[in-house]
C-alpha cells in the first residue's frame, strides 16, 4: 500500500430526526464505496440538542483526520456541514435539503469557502422551503439541483447518486 497518497474521507452528517446510518445515508455510502478508495464516516449526533453542538462535534472529529475531506449533510446536517466548512478545509460539500435560514439556528447567514458545493432540494419540501436553497445558491454560486420530491428526497436516489459522483469527481479528480 502506498502511504504517500493522502487518505480520502467522506463524512455524512444526518438530520435532526434521523440517525447516522439511516436509509439515505446508508445507500449513498454504499454507492460512494463503489467509486473509489474512500473512508466513509457517519457521525452520530442523536445525543445533542442544538445544531451548534453538532458543528463542534464535526469540527473536533474532522480536525483529527489526515487527508482530504468531503462533507455531505442532510437537513440540519447540511447546516452543520456548511458552518463546519468555515473551520475545516474540505474538498467538497454536498447538501441535501439543507436547513438554512431557519429559526433556532445561530448562524443566520451561512456561508462556505468551499467552491465545490452542490445542493439537492425537493420542490415539495414541507420542512425547509426550497427557496432557502435557491437563496444560498445564488449568494455562493453553488450548483443547485431541484427535484420533484419532498424533504427526505426518498424518490430521488438516482439524482443523489449522480450528484455524489460529481462531487467526488470534482473533489478528487477521480475518473468515474
Amino acid at each position: 500500500m502506498d502511504n504517500s497518497k493522502p487518505t480520502k474521507h467522506i463524512i455524512f452528517n444526518h438530520g435532526k430526526e434521523s440517525g447516522p446510518w439511516g436509509s439515505k445515508i446508508t445507500k449513498m455510502a454504499e454507492h460512494a464505496k463503489t467509486l473509489g478508495n474512500f473512508t466513509v464516516h457517519s457521525i452520530d449526533y442523536q445525543d445533542l440538542t442544538t445544531p451548534e453542538q453538532r458543528v463542534e462535534r464535526l469540527v473536533n472529529y474532522a480536525q483529527d483526520l489526515k487527508g482530504e475531506i468531503i462533507f455531505i449533510g442532510s437537513s440540519m446536517g447540511g447546516y452543520v456541514s456548511t458552518v463546519a466548512s468555515t473551520q475545516i478545509s474540505i474538498k467538497g460539500l454536498l447538501l441535501l435539503a439543507p436547513a438554512f435560514y431557519l429559526k433556532g439556528y445561530e448562524v443566520k447567514e451561512p456561508s462556505t469557502p468551499c467552491k465545490n458545493t452542490i445542493i439537492i432540494h425537493g420542490w415539495n419540501d414541507d420542512i425547509v422551503p426550497y427557496q432557502n436553497s435557491v437563496k444560498f445558491s445564488q449568494q455562493h454560486k453553488a450548483k443547485l439541483v431541484l427535484v420533484d420530491d419532498g424533504h427526505r428526497l426518498s424518490s430521488s436516489r438516482q439524482e443523489l447518486n449522480s450528484e455524489l459522483d460529481k462531487i467526488i469527481k470534482e473533489s478528487y479528480s477521480a475518473k468515474l
